[in-house]
């Protein structure tokens, strides 16, 4: 499995592709079908405290692609929250892929 990095406004970091990459492994452990992982890095102006670094995730498998975002006070929060979200899309999508060829 492939994992891109980009980042846009944010400087590039070693902890952060780490810790990103580490999360994106245990899916792909529990998840062989998925091919790429692209992961994006920005930061937003915003007047709450608790947002701003944000974190999108887009990982290509079988079908369309699945993608999640989230905003947090931390980008290693952001990246945990994303990671959540798509492994309960990961969790959907390998039932109906499971329905479909038990048919």
């Amino acid at each position: 499995m492939n994992i891109n990095f980009k980042y846009d406004g944010v400087k590039a970091s070693n902890r952060l592709e780490i810790m990103a990459a580490q999360r994106i492994e245990k899916l792909f452990d529990k998840f062989d079908f998925i091919v790429r992982a692209d992961v994006f890095f920005k930061t937003e102006n915003t007047s709450d405290p608790d947002t701003g670094m944000i974190c999108n995730v887009r990982l290509s498998i079988p079908g369309p692609r699945l993608f999640a975002e989230s905003s947090n006070s931390s980008f290693e929060a952001s990246i945990a929250e994303s990671t959540i979200d798509l492994e309960r899309q990961l969790q959907k999508r390998k039932s109906k892929m499971r329905a479909h060829y038990s048919k």
